[in-house]
């Protein structure tokens, strides 16, 4: 539905057949995160994504994502990428610097590499807001990544 008459707008397409989709989860927080995983790739296959277009990376922590988005992106292999990981606030700044550096360095990504990253790092107060937000969170980052995805690939072909 376009919002003017005489200028082309670009639609949203939640259409996943033939995209490649990477994830990185981080397995600190496991139960959380593999909440966020299994709505995530729910979600995916519901979009049309098919199992063998999905490749799943786990890491120690959310600062260990990052890098392995990076050589997932840089190897060229992915329409897209999602980060998932949960970070829960503590007694000290551990909590700050995780959070924003994380966050910081999967937008430095995308910028560099081109390719979209739907962050699905929860920063959170608790472990029971953890809970209640991985199902929907992981659910939004399918999305994201599928129509980042498609989104990037209408503008590359666009003449």
């Amino acid at each position: 539905m376009s919002r003017f008459d005489n200028i082309f707008e670009f639609d949203s397409n939640l259409d996943g057949r033939e995209l490649s989709v990477g994830i990185v989860m981080s397995r600190f927080n496991r139960p959380v995160c593999e909440g966020l995983l299994s709505s995530c790739v729910a979600e995916l296959k519901r979009l049309g994504v098919a199992d063998e277009d999905m490749a799943i990376a786990t890491v120690p922590g959310a600062l260990e994502i990052p890098l392995v988005l990076q050589t997932m992106a840089q190897s060229g292999q992915y329409d897209a990428l999602i980060a998932l990981g949960a970070v829960i606030r503590g007694d000290t700044y551990h909590f700050e610097v995780v959070s924003n550096d994380a966050c910081r360095a999967i937008m430095e990504l995308q910028l560099h590499t081109g390719t979209p990253i739907a962050n699905g790092i929860l920063t959170c107060d608790t472990d029971e807001q953890a809970e209640v937000r991985m199902q929907p969170k992981g659910a939004e980052c399918a999305q994201a990544a599928v129509e980042m995805a498609n989104l990037q690939g209408a503008l590359s072909n666009d003449d």
